[in-house]
């Protein structure tokens, strides 16, 4: 029952904007799109690290991933927090609109030319409406930028 469908339904993925990079959330992980938020500032920290928020009593560490890649400003209207994990795993970061399906049927052969620092933490290519979506591994991402906060190399 549902083969096809239930295929279908298992392939598709969310992606969202980061300026110009198409970056899709992998399929078992949770997520939630804010459009307000207070974010509480840390002293002594990078430009790219704004502080925590409050999510449900919970401290979750938002970033500026745009300006962490040095990327330039995109022609997207307005940015979102997107939330991704829970537990201790919890991040946020800002994206250009919101997240849309994706279909990973058409795999890219090679990737794009991308940031130094992403390439490590990108796992396949897909194109879909001339658009090109990127596997974005978001958690060993902000291993390496929680620890470039801490101060750890």
């Amino acid at each position: 029952m549902g083969g096809l469908a239930a295929t279908e339904r298992r392939r598709a993925r969310y992606g969202f904007w980061i300026g110009d990079l198409g970056l899709l959330i992998d399929q078992d992980t949770t997520s939630e799109v804010l459009e307000r938020w207070v974010i509480y500032p840390l002293p002594n920290v990078p430009a790219w690290f704004l502080g925590l928020i409050n999510l449900r009593g919970n401290l979750v560490p938002i970033f500026d991933v745009k300006q962490f890649l040095q990327l330039e400003e995109g022609t997207r209207e307005k940015r979102w927090l997107l939330i991704l994990d829970q537990g201790e795993g919890t991040v946020g970061f800002f994206i250009d609109g919101l997240p849309q399906p994706v279909s990973t049927h058409q795999a890219l052969p090679r990737l794009p030319p991308l940031p130094a620092v992403l390439r490590a933490h990108i796992a396949g290519g897909y194109t879909q409406d001339d658009q090109t979506w990127l596997g974005f591994e978001h958690r060993s991402f902000f291993r390496v930028l929680g620890g470039q906060v801490a101060g750890i190399s």
